[in-house]
């Protein structure tokens, strides 16, 4: 079974409303994907490699990832290698709308190309992922599901051309 993961962090439940809108829309999506949602707290590096499909999500702090989901990034490089291949995708929160939304989410990204990993922007909505200001409203949870939706289908088609 192809399997996808939301990871994130959240201080504030903004990033954690988002993961679940993405679920959401992953679990709703035509996909035969198994999608799981966890806190980066409660994941082991090595669990990583258990997946077909990660997306991250993570708080804007300061134009860049928290510590939290970098810990996890600095210590994938035990598993450098062995991601290639693997769907990729991220989303972040802040609290200003020039607060470091995009930097933060093409650093994650970066990350994620750096394991080979497939990344899937899109031509219209949230580009590079979805970005929450402030408290999401409902056109951003409409897009957090949205993208839910297109990265389940996306790692159902390319890791279900495996089977």
């Amino acid at each position: 079974m192809t399997r996808m993961l939301i990871c994130y962090y959240s201080k504030s439940g903004t990033t954690e409303d988002m993961a679940e809108s993405i679920l959401q829309g992953a679990e709703n999506s035509e996909a035969r994907v198994d999608v799981e949602m966890r806190k980066v707290e409660n994941l082991d590096v090595k669990d990583l490699l258990g997946y077909h499909g990660i997306i991250l999500g993570s708080p804007t702090y300061y134009g860049l990832p928290c510590a939290e989901i970098k810990k996890l990034l600095d210590e994938s490089v035990m598993i450098h290698g062995k991601l290639d291949g693997v769907v990729g995708g991220a989303f972040t929160s802040s609290a200003n709308p020039a607060g470091g939304n995009e930097t933060t989410i093409i650093a994650l990204l970066e990350a994620l190309l750096i394991h080979g990993m497939i990344v899937k922007g899109s031509p219209s909505g949230d580009h590079y992922g979805p970005v929450v200001v402030g408290d999401p409203d409902e056109k951003e949870l409409e897009q957090c599901r949205e993208y839910g939706k297109i990265m389940a289908n996306f790692t159902d088609e390319i890791a279900g051309s495996e089977d």
